[in-house]
């Protein structure tokens, strides 16, 4: 039987069963899962002892519910807003964040390799990421019909209602990194604690990597008894095993290679030494060395060898221990500046190296001529996150985008080093506050300041350097477009099932009418193509291109792996042509079929050929 597109997100319930159900099919009766029999064979066995530790709080429950439940969303193209809309590999999207997390689970499941997120620190202030358990998509259209909710701490929950907006996302995030993804998360003194604890939750304790204080002022705050001069940075991966790949090492300095030298004339090249001495006492480390002078030379008090004597005379052939100067000294090993690939991060981030608020706010002025927003992220702190956990054509995901600071990273770091990484903005239209610069200057919501950023940053980019060159050593233009999308409800027509009076046909005629077509009159082919790409699992920012089949209109997309086609009129001659081109998979509209017999020759002929066929 044909399977038909439903205008539904990814069911995250029905993928994470069915994993259950190949592993542990005896887990289920009736095709319920037997939750008792499952602790038993992972080797955990019902007490009467309920008592455990858990991080709990009011509202958790339903909140992974909502993570879950389907989006009946989509995203709708913009390319009027977009820059190089047929080149650029770049996304941004206009949203609330966690119905477009759900939309992009098929496209992007396990494809991002870091996340960087800069979410609300819960000041009290307006908190408009109040969630609608019943119907997300709703509260949404609330928000962008300019309402806020706010989040006083006299509202009682204060910590609860910012734990409910932070974990769904974060649940859906976790799907979409890479084996060995990075996410780093900024945030201050009042959720620093809580975030830790969801992110132990979300990505396991076990794969905690860092929490990076950064040094964010300049000058002390002088109103207050103490000033606080630091936020953090929580950093994770998703499977710690894969660290060593997932965290690349930064590159050196001129200041860091100014610490190499090379004062015996070692054929090598520079290099830095270090202590070849360990605290404590391990007999088979205590053996005496002679120096190349003739000394003598045991561990100083309270140390031994940093390693076994075999390994002391394999250096000491290769040449990478030194003795001083005069050749009498306690060894030292060598570490060669041609050897270093870079250095590893700190976990403290000063603000000489990374920026500070000042110099965030400085960048958007400059650029925006106006101090659009309020202490955004330095360029050089999300740069540096970036140059840690990425490399070539990574995609980069930032879901509380605000200033988009990220993508600015993105660009400028490619353009520095020839990568090709794309970034996937997601911002809500946050409306501005009508006493503020930005909405004196025309800016009505936080989006249109983030894509104007993107478009004049990368516009300098382009300025200061008309090409770079690709980590392959090839010449290539820096990608500094944007496709924009929109949040909005799915194209696809939903059944009106309100009940109607038995007397009442021609409501009910009038619906069935409505239905035929099953997408809604007031949008495009192009919005429906885009709503076909997410829901088959397809990038979107996949190439797309137009082909005529006997004056039919078709779609191929990525290199012709799927064929889409909703004009109407389809007969088994242009099905069979369809065919002859070899997809993967065919889509049609159900209603552009020419009659019945186009629907059944459609099936067979595509089944027998192993293409897949879904109906929309």
């Amino acid at each position: 039987m044909n399977e038909k597109l439903d205008g539904l997100s990814m069911d995250l319930e029905a993928v994470n069963r069915d994993k259950l159900r190949a592993v542990f099919p005896e887990c289920f009766t009736e095709g319920r899962l037997d939750i008792d029999k499952l602790l038993s064979l992972c080797g955990e066995y019902i007490t009467e002892d309920f008592e455990k530790y858990e991080f709990r709080w009011k509202g958790k429950s339903e909140c992974l519910r909502l993570a879950q439940k389907r989006s009946t969303g989509t995203l709708r193209p913009v390319p009027e807003e977009s820059v190089n809309w047929d080149t650029t590999q770049n996304l941004y999207i206009e949203g609330d964040n966690l119905e477009v997390l759900k939309l992009l689970q098929k496209s992007y499941f396990r494809k991002v390799k870091m996340i960087y997120i800069d979410p609300p620190y819960n000041t009290g202030n307006d908190f408009v990421y109040a969630d609608d358990f019943a119907d997300p998509l709703a509260r949404y259209k609330e928000v962008t019909a300019q309402t806020t909710k706010s989040n006083p701490e006299t509202m009682g929950r204060y910590h609860t209602n910012w734990l409910n907006m932070m974990y769904p996302r974060l649940r859906l995030a976790a799907n979409l990194l890479r084996d060995d993804g990075v996410i780093f998360i900024s945030i201050d003194d009042n959720e620093v604690d809580n975030l830790k604890k969801l992110c132990n939750e979300v990505f396991g304790e076990e794969n905690f990597i860092a929490q990076i204080v950064w040094q964010k002022r300049t000058s002390p705050d002088m109103r207050t008894a103490f000033s606080t001069a630091h936020e953090y940075v929580v950093v994770y991966v998703k499977e710690i095993a894969l660290v060593d790949d997932a965290i690349f090492p930064l590159p050196l300095s001129e200041k860091d290679k100014a610490s190499f030298s090379n004062p015996d004339n070692d054929p090598k090249g520079p290099w830095v030494s270090s202590d070849f001495t360990a605290p404590g006492y391990r007999p088979n480390q205590m053996y005496a060395i002679t120096t190349p002078s003739g000394q003598i030379v045991e561990p100083p008090q309270g140390r031994c060898w940093k390693n076994l004597e075999d390994v002391y005379f394999q250096y000491l052939n290769e040449g990478r221990l030194w003795f001083g100067t005069d050749g009498k000294g306690v060894p030292r090993q060598k570490t060669y500046l041609s050897e270093r690939k870079g250095k590893i991060g700190w976990s403290w981030w000063e603000n000489s190296e990374v920026g500070h608020t000042q110099e965030g706010t400085q960048e958007v002025k400059s650029l925006l001529e106006v101090p659009a927003f309020d202490f955004p992220k330095p360029v050089r702190l999300i740069r540096r996150a970036i140059a840690l956990a990425s490399a070539n054509d990574d995609i980069i995901l930032d879901f509380f985008s605000g200033s988009a600071t990220t993508a600015h990273a993105v660009m400028q770091l490619n353009a520095e080093d020839g990568g090709s990484r794309r970034f996937i903005m997601v911002q809500l239209p946050e409306v501005c506050d009508e006493k503020s610069e930005a909405f004196k200057a025309g800016y009505k919501n936080i989006c249109e300041i983030g894509k104007e950023r993107i478009r004049r940053a990368g516009a300098k980019l382009l300025e200061q350097d008309s090409g770079q060159t690709s980590m392959d050593g090839k010449k290539q233009s820096a990608d500094v477009g944007f496709k924009v999308f929109r949040l909005d409800s799915s194209n696809l027509l939903p059944w009106d099932d309100t009940p109607i009076p038995d007397e009442n046909m021609e409501t009910l005629e009038s619906r069935m009418r409505g239905m035929i077509d099953g997408v809604k009159p007031e949008r495009t082919e192009a919005d429906l193509l885009y709503e076909i790409l997410l829901k088959m699992g397809c990038p979107l920012t996949a190439e797309i291109t137009a082909q005529e089949i006997d004056g039919l209109t078709t779609y191929q997309v990525e290199n012709g792996r799927m064929l889409v086609c909703l004009r109407p009129g389809i007969n088994a001659e242009q099905i069979e042509k369809m065919a002859a081109l070899a997809p993967e998979k065919v889509v049609l509209a159900e209603s552009a079929l020419a009659d019945d017999s186009a629907l059944s020759n459609a099936h067979y002929l595509l089944e027998n050929r192993g293409i897949e066929l879904k109906l929309i």
